[in-house]
């Protein structure tokens, strides 16, 4: 009679693949991108709000403020030369390469989301950058007595969202991500 096979041990949680996590990362980046660029032909262009200049639309807390930043968060270095600019464009450029690269190693599937988040409103503002120049900042908010002077626009929402994200949780080797369903072990 033979011994009986040593209970195997549970199986490794599945890591996503490199591939999906390209996928959903890109996949998240052309998301924020269109509607990015979309929010943006809507409001430069059909509310004509590069010539009006501003728009009320819940004063105090959400009006729009048309402000051409030709440096990067709240007008930091900003220049009026062509070099900046495209030095601008490269940098946001290779953090979107560096930040693929990155992604091969990551585990978890927010990883891919806020990777994407970040590509996404680098890219819409850096076509900002090689069209007009400038990118477009349009959405002013303030509250409480408090006027907020700087306009920023969906892509800065997105970048700030999806580096935050990165920040809070993020999901390399043993940071402790709960593993789906069906990848944890038996309960004993």
């Amino acid at each position: 009679m033979q011994a009986a096979a040593p209970p195997s041990a549970p199986p490794a949680p599945r890591r996503p693949s490199a591939r999906r996590n390209l996928t959903r990362m890109l996949g998240f980046a052309v998301l924020i991108f269109a509607l990015d660029q979309a929010i943006k032909l809507l409001v430069v262009v059909y509310l004509d709000l590069a010539r009006r200049g501003s728009l009320d639309v819940l004063p105090p807390f959400l009006n729009l403020r048309m402000a051409w930043n030709r440096g990067v968060n709240f007008g930091l270095f900003a220049s009026d030369e062509a070099l900046a600019r495209w030095a601008l464009i490269a940098l946001a450029l290779a953090i979107c390469v560096g930040l693929a690269v990155w992604l091969r190693h990551a585990t978890g599937w927010r990883v891919p989301l806020f990777a994407g988040a970040i590509i996404g409103g680098a890219l819409g503002n850096a076509l900002d950058r090689a069209v007009y120049g400038a990118v477009a900042d349009f959405l002013n908010m303030s509250c409480c007595g408090i006027l907020n002077p700087f306009s920023f626009n969906i892509a800065d929402v997105a970048i700030f969202a999806g580096v935050a994200g990165l920040l809070i949780w993020p999901q390399g080797p043993g940071t402790g991500e709960t593993p789906r369903r069906a990848d944890r072990p038996a309960d004993k």
